[in-house]
């Protein structure tokens, strides 16, 4: 089975990428020896072989969800449910909400009353379960919805059935969620302390959302078990996608400046994949004034709007393009007799045809504008490639992160808005914070 490609061939030279090689070496050291910044927060790197003990009972778990429910809500923020969103919107048809089927909604990502009046609407009368992912159980956005989709569940399928359709991801032993979990009675699963929640889509966090979808995690965990393999300290720098990543994008950063990074896609499934990415690369490095600046589009259906910007405007860009090599299915472009569109010069072409040369021709035409292009090629659009696509960037982030002699592994910058906000809601405990605040407005 063949791997997830890398290129910079359009991007930067062999040489620059080069002369990063020994700070490389370092920072894989610091990861694999736990002998850099954030140490405590590691876990990621070795969780594609670790997890598979867990693996039955998550899909165990998943199977008695999706046999009892028809709506299944995973409830989380940031790296609790973006990972898990990521592979099944990659995964899910297009149109899979009026196809029918076991339906994967999600909450607590915001604090919107429309959007929770909605859902509660949409779960009226319905059969659901609810995935609560929160270490602590206090962070607002999953508490709240978790409050009140629970009474809900509790109010429709009462009290003892509803203990049966609920599941908790959550501490081993601390938290809010831990202990209603025990006093309650839920199923529950382990964030172990070590993995942070952008680091988590390879565990319960992302696996059992996963497996609720109808997707295999088994074959997801293999190829990210493999990207671990291959993105190790023992395979040479020269032959490690995630080193020469990590190097490229720094080589651009740091000696060129290219301020700001654009993942893009050429397949509309993959928008998800962007946004876990966002995430993952903007928490980890955007830190003490410095970090690329991490941004997504999706083409061709951007090319009509950002296009421009991206060709002509300020020339502090690079960008990082998501290819699918072979797509699932396949469309051919039929010949019309008047030909008034004149595209009878596509006719007998397959559609995926039409958008490699796109691919192709964007590609040329920002390289010769002045924008950096790198290149990730995914054989095919499946869990294991997936799943290799993951720790590829997760290994790629590490390495980025020390690089940039950073600590990618915590967030200092997210407590900033919440200390304000629990002040302007005048929660108990911020008094002072409450009244300094107020005399500024």
């Amino acid at each position: 089975m063949k791997d997830i490609q890398f290129s910079y061939a359009k991007a930067t030279t062999d040489a620059a990428v080069a002369s990063y090689k020994a700070q490389v070496a370092q920072a894989q050291s610091d990861l694999v020896n736990g002998t850099g910044l954030g140490n405590d927060f590691l876990g990621w790197l070795t969780l594609p072989s670790d997890i598979r003990c867990q693996l039955d009972d998550i899909q165990a778990t998943a199977n008695l969800l999706r046999e009892k429910c028809d709506i299944i809500v995973c409830i989380g923020i940031g790296g609790s449910y973006l990972g898990a969103k990521a592979v099944n919107e990659a995964l899910l048809s297009s149109f899979a909400q009026l196809e029918g089927g076991k339906q994967i909604v999600y909450a607590g990502q915001n604090i919107g009353e429309d959007y929770l009046y909605e859902l509660q609407n949409l779960l009226k009368g319905k059969r659901f379960g609810i995935i609560s992912i929160s270490k602590s159980g206090t962070t607002t956005e999953p508490a709240l919805a978790f409050r009140l989709l629970k009474t809900q569940l509790e109010q429709q399928a009462g009290k003892a059935a509803a203990k049966e359709l609920i599941v908790c991801i959550t501490d081993a032993k601390r938290g809010a969620l831990r202990t209603l979990a025990t006093q309650e009675g839920y199923k529950t699963f382990v964030i172990e302390d070590n993995v942070g929640g952008r680091f988590s889509v390879l565990s319960p966090v992302g696996l059992l959302p996963i497996a609720c979808a109808g997707f295999d995690i088994y074959k997801l965990i293999d190829g990210a078990e493999r990207m671990m393999e291959v993105c190790g300290i023992n395979t040479p720098f020269e032959q490690n996608p995630a080193a020469l990543y990590a190097a490229a994008r720094n080589v651009l950063y740091q000696k060129e400046g290219k301020k700001i990074e654009l993942l893009v896609n050429f397949h509309p499934k993959l928008h998800y994949v962007s946004e876990w990415w966002k995430q993952l690369y903007g928490e980890s490095e955007g830190k003490e004034h410095k970090g690329i600046f991490p941004a997504s589009v999706d083409f061709t259906t951007d090319l009509h709007s950002m296009g421009q910007y991206i060709q002509d405007g300020e020339r502090h860009l690079m960008e990082t393009v998501i290819s699918v090599a072979k797509p699932n299915h396949e469309v051919i472009f039929p010949h019309d007799e008047q030909n008034l569109d004149g595209l009878n010069f596509l006719a007998g072409k397959r559609v995926d045809e039409v958008n490699k040369m796109a691919e192709l021709g964007t590609q040329i035409a920002h390289v010769d504008g002045g924008v950096p292009n790198m290149k990730i090629e995914l054989p095919e659009l499946n869990e294991y490639y997936l799943g290799e696509l993951i720790y590829f960037f997760e290994r790629g982030c590490g390495i980025s992160g020390y690089l940039l002699g950073i600590n990618p592994f915590n967030q200092p910058g997210v407590e900033a808005y919440k200390k304000n906000m629990f002040a302007l809601l005048d929660k108990p405990g911020y008094e002072a914070e409450s009244k300094a605040i107020k005399a500024r407005l």
